[in-house]
């Protein structure tokens, strides 16, 4: 299992990213400890859906969009859900320039001869020359190594922290615990919620992920005998354990920068956005470590950025193409000519990323932009798992009566978080 463990390093590669190093810090800095609950709610909450989803794919072979074509309603060449999809897409895309934004920042500290803008334009020719080769062997090797440095540099950063006067407290821990929203705070609440832990976004992608890393191959098409639904079963828990095992890497990577941000910025009352965001940042590290340790956050926060630009543009470029040929916009011949398309497709993404960064400039508003959509996309991605889970899955491969309860329970809360943040918004 841990030799096949994969798709879910992907997924934190990219879950880990400006949710976490911008909103989630940002979020800290301006609440403190207050949603804490939040933020440990939001990173367990939607792996059951991961799972479910997951699972259909693993015996399948269908990916995520193709599934949610079919579910009831309008359609207009395409389902209602890929429309919502599609425009949820378009305003994630702000989200992802900003992470083009603060990688510029990052390498505009380290080598300040070149401006922001100069490095922003850099980083997204460097990302299509990586990422033409279409080769999923090459998203993952590189995005595992991203996931152990920023890793490894924030949990250092989060144990010199309680030797220092930013030290907090079990008190300061229940109150973080007490399932409160600040009226302050609510719409930067509901953007973290959208993009921390799983988000939208990452639910979509993870299948794709499995179908490339070869789950559903190693399945084999299905014939109905006893010898392909144990081989559906063993990947099946295989696929349980590779998103277990992220799982408990983002939660400790997203609760670390939260608490970075609730300890240091929060009591220096630093608010980092802007053009000087990455900047005021590093205050999380140099407070705590030294100064000698602004260039350890520099290295951590290029890999928490840089990772989520890597692996959104990969999987974002599988599911354009996916979306284009259920609208029958594109034909898909064979594997090759779909390569094409997704070498095509990764080279466009990062000039718009770009375009978008030059004309606003404001990477925190530009991040919650893309995390407001996803919050507000996740009831939607509750409500076509619970039809997946109950209209299209082979019942001799249905979860256990603990993860049917843990999706209910997920659905529930995903929609009563989302109203209740939408309603506190509206009424403050």
């Amino acid at each position: 299992m841990l030799r096949h463990w994969g798709p879910g390093l992907v997924l934190t590669a990219s879950v880990v990213g400006s949710g976490e190093l911008i909103a989630t810090t940002s979020l800290g800095s301006r609440v403190g400890y207050l949603v804490l609950w939040l933020i440990i709610l939001s990173c367990f909450i939607k792996v059951s859906l991961q799972l479910v989803i997951g699972r259909y794919a693993l015996y399948s072979g269908e990916t995520t969009l193709r599934f949610l074509n079919q579910i009831p309603g309008p359609r207009l060449r395409a389902s209602w859900v890929i429309w919502l999809w599609l425009a949820m897409m378009i305003l994630v895309s702000f989200q992802q320039g900003a992470m083009l934004a603060g990688v510029a920042q990052v390498l505009n500290l380290v080598i300040p001869q070149l401006s922001v803008t100069a490095w922003a334009a850099v980083t997204a020719v460097v990302t299509i020359l990586l990422l033409r080769s279409g080769k999923y062997s090459l998203v993952e090797t590189l995005s595992t190594a991203m996931v152990v440095s920023f890793t490894f540099a924030t949990i250092t950063c989060v144990a010199f922290l309680q030797r220092t006067v930013y030290a907090f407290s079990s008190a300061d821990l229940w109150q973080g615990l007490e399932f409160q929203l600040p009226p302050g705070g609510a719409g930067i609440a509901m953007a973290v919620f959208g993009i921390t832990g799983i988000g939208a976004t990452e639910l979509i992608y993870y299948p794709y992920w499995c179908i490339e890393k070869g789950y559903a191959r190693s399945v084999g098409v299905q014939d109905n005998s006893a010898a392909w639904y144990s081989r559906a079963r063993g990947w099946i828990r295989t696929m349980n354990w590779d998103a277990f095992l992220s799982m408990l890497v983002y939660t400790v990577v997203t609760l670390a920068f939260y608490l970075l941000g609730a300890s240091v910025l929060h009591s220096k009352d630093i608010y980092p956005e802007g053009m000087e965001m990455v900047k005021l940042l590093s205050n999380m590290y140099t407070q705590v470590l030294g100064m000698w340790a602004f260039y350890l956050f520099l290295l951590g926060a290029f890999f928490v950025l840089y990772s989520t630009i890597f692996v959104s543009v990969a999987a974002n470029a599988r599911l354009f193409i996916d979306c284009f040929h259920i609208m029958g916009l594109v034909s898909l011949r064979d594997y090759p000519h779909r390569q094409h398309w997704i070498r095509w497709l990764v080279t466009l993404q990062p000039p718009i990323h770009f375009m978008l960064f030059l004309t606003f400039q404001l990477p925190l508003w530009m991040v919650l932009v893309g995390g407001t959509a996803q919050s507000l996309m996740l009831p939607v991605i509750a409500f076509a798992t619970l039809y997946l889970r109950y209209r299209r899955l082979d019942e001799r491969l249905k979860p256990s009566t603990g993860l049917d309860l843990l999706l209910w329970i997920s659905c529930i809360c995903i929609v009563l978080v989302s109203v209740y943040g939408i309603t506190v918004q509206l009424t403050h």
